[in-house]
């Protein structure tokens, strides 16, 4: 039997496009000569084919996955056990975590205090000191421009009384 292009039939393919065993039971074939036609039924089987090959490779995928899960399910049991002593062991010492931590957490509150106000005291005075800084880079920048404007300026003006020194000479001459 050779594979022919799949063929869609009347009506048919449910939501999958695949066709259904209500569809294969109820196909008629129009006889032939000698027969079913040939044609048709090769036809129709090699959609058989197609839709079997999907469903069966669909079903191996699964099975497969399947088997990944329970493999992973067996893990995760195997983690819960693991956590359920580990966590009665945690619950026996959390108890004396939890007093000592306690009293250290008190004494680290009262120097975490401390030493908060004396970050934000010394944080303040950093402030004032970076203001008073750009303050006098700010002033001086200013100095310089205004110095740097006149230079520039008085460097011009004997570039210019040199230029026209140069054409006095030169139409002297």
């Amino acid at each position: 039997m050779s594979l022919h292009k799949p063929f869609k039939i009347d009506g048919g393919g449910g939501k999958t496009g695949m066709i259904t065993p209500l569809e294969i039971q109820n196909k008629e074939f129009r006889r032939g000569i000698r027969g079913y036609k040939e044609d048709e039924v090769d036809e129709f089987l090699d959609k058989i084919i197609i839709d079997y090959e999907k469903l069966y490779k669909e079903n191996l995928e699964l099975k497969d996955r399947l088997e990944g899960m329970n493999h992973q399910l067996e893990q995760y049991k195997e983690m819960e056990e693991s956590l359920k002593k580990t966590l009665i062991i945690a619950q026996n010492t959390a108890e004396d975590v939890r007093t000592n931590a306690h009293k250290e957490s008190e004494l680290i509150i009262q120097e975490a205090d401390a030493k908060a106000k004396e970050v934000v005291i010394k944080a303040n005075k950093e402030v004032e000191n970076i203001r008073g800084e750009f303050e006098d880079i700010k002033n001086r920048t200013q100095i310089f421009k205004t110095r740097l404007k006149a230079l520039l300026q008085s460097q011009l003006d004997s570039v210019d009384k040199m230029y026209d020194d140069l054409e006095k000479e030169n139409q002297g001459n």
